[in-house]
């Protein structure tokens, strides 16, 4: 075994997020394995590590533990992580190694994360390559690891039976195994984690992946099923799909060359990216409830003047939680977000500090696609959230189904509100209202 090398920590206020870089390529490659892979025992682990340095070969391979897992921080709460605060993870790592852009490689479940990355950054995306990985955790991983009391398994490598058939025998390989599964999270947080996974769902945002995409599966794959794959590859536009022979889910074990080489013909060949005028991202509308009668009760001046303030607190909420704000509508307001839980955060927030100039407002907000028009925002996700905002209650925040999905593991709460027809926008839509 080779020297592991030296662990870093990228950090952004009191968040210390532990990374790595090796080899000097050509191209830099962000790799995102399972979400609890501890990247300083990864070395430990001869064939492991040869594909690691295999994939250092033709890039500068950047690895980094996600944080609540490994030698990053845990936060306030060790047993809560979300896919929005994994993305700002790997802004967090580029920036630190001063990567712009940089190939993005997802795998078990790292694959939702690398895809909503590539979705809502393909400013810093050259390509995404995904490997035995899913869209939809209720689909892929439901009933696939149970965790918890009644599952004794966790830090024992006893799930090797379904991550490597071919080398499950091994008690070298089992020992190691069950080291790297505690190292990674303690069994309290795995069950949490594993939760928010398979309550997430990233199937909307396969369709605005607009840089080059390779998707790679082994047929066999006892723990990913092949179909997860065959769906990946019919919903991302012009997608490379190679399917490979084997059934071991872990990409390190079995015939690791193959994939490795389908992966560096394909970063290393992509065409450059063309600048993509359309992005994933989270929209929020707000609209002041009776605006014409509270004016007129008011008058004129003293309307303005609660305008002004309402604007004002506005904005600072938006870029308190990140957002952009992309116009007043007089009324009201439109912000985008690169995440959804800052997104709903941040429309409480405004409706609580607007309550108490003595304005009502309502607020929608839905996870789409957008194109960026100049200053402004188009598409269909904005008519979306304009017409969800339409239906909210007052001093009600109402979302769609796609951002309750998302949101898996960041504490909000929701309660259904039902079916709901939007004007202008076909079928139905499953609407919820954040909890307060």
């Amino acid at each position: 075994m080779m020297d592991v090398p030296e662990t870093r920590y990228a950090t952004a206020g009191d968040v210390h997020i532990a990374y790595q870089v090796v080899g000097n390529g050509p191209i830099d490659l962000v790799f995102v394995p399972n979400w609890a892979h501890p990247i300083e025992l990864m070395w430990h682990q001869p064939p492991f590590e040869r594909f690691l340095r295999r994939l250092a070969s033709f890039s500068r391979l950047i690895c980094f533990d996600k944080r609540g897992a490994g030698a990053s921080d845990r936060g306030r709460d060790p047993a809560v992580a979300t896919l929005e605060g994994w993305m700002d993870d790997i802004s967090l790592v580029m920036d630190a190694v001063g990567s712009e852009k940089a190939a993005v490689l997802g795998y078990d479940t790292g694959g939702p994360l690398a895809i909503l990355f590539a979705a809502s950054n393909p400013e810093r995306t050259t390509a995404l390559a995904l490997y035995g990985t899913f869209a939809s955790g209720a689909q892929a991983l439901a009933g696939r690891m149970p965790l918890g009391r009644e599952h004794p398994l966790w830090g024992k490598g006893g799930r090797l039976d379904q991550l490597a058939p071919s080398a499950a025998q091994d008690p070298r390989l089992r020992s190691w195994w069950g080291q790297f599964e505690r190292a990674g999270n303690n069994p309290q947080a795995a069950n949490a984690v594993f939760r928010m996974l398979v309550d997430g769902d990233v199937r909307h945002a396969l369709p605005v992946i607009h840089v080059p995409a390779l998707v790679l599966h082994r047929t066999g794959d006892r723990f990913i099923d092949v179909a997860e794959a065959r769906n990946l590859r019919d919903e991302i536009p012009g997608a490379k799909y190679v399917e490979l022979p084997g059934d071991d889910h872990l990409p390190w074990v079995g015939d690791s060359d193959a994939i490795a080489d389908e992966i560096e013909r394909f970063v290393t060949g992509v065409r450059p990216t063309v600048e993509s005028d359309r992005v994933l991202a989270t929209v929020l509308f707000t609209d002041i409830v009776a605006s014409t009668e509270k004016e007129s009760e008011v008058g004129d001046r003293k309307w303005r003047e609660l305008l002004d303030r309402h604007d004002q607190l506005s904005l600072e909420q938006i870029e308190r939680f990140r957002g952009r704000l992309v116009k007043s509508t007089g009324d009201g307001l439109l912000a985008t977000f690169d995440g959804p839980a800052r997104a709903v955060r941040c429309a409480r927030e405004i409706e609580s500090c607007i309550r108490d100039l003595g304005i009502e407002i309502r607020a929608g907000l839905h996870v789409g696609e957008i194109e960026l028009r100049g200053k402004d925002v188009t598409g269909i996700a904005v008519t979306i959230a304009r017409r969800i905002c339409d239906s909210a209650a007052t001093g009600e925040q109402l979302v769609s189904r796609t951002v309750t999905d998302l949101v898996a593991g960041s504490g909000l709460e929701f309660d259904d509100r039902g079916e709901r027809d939007l004007k202008g926008v076909p079928g139905t839509w499953q609407l919820y209202a954040v909890r307060n």
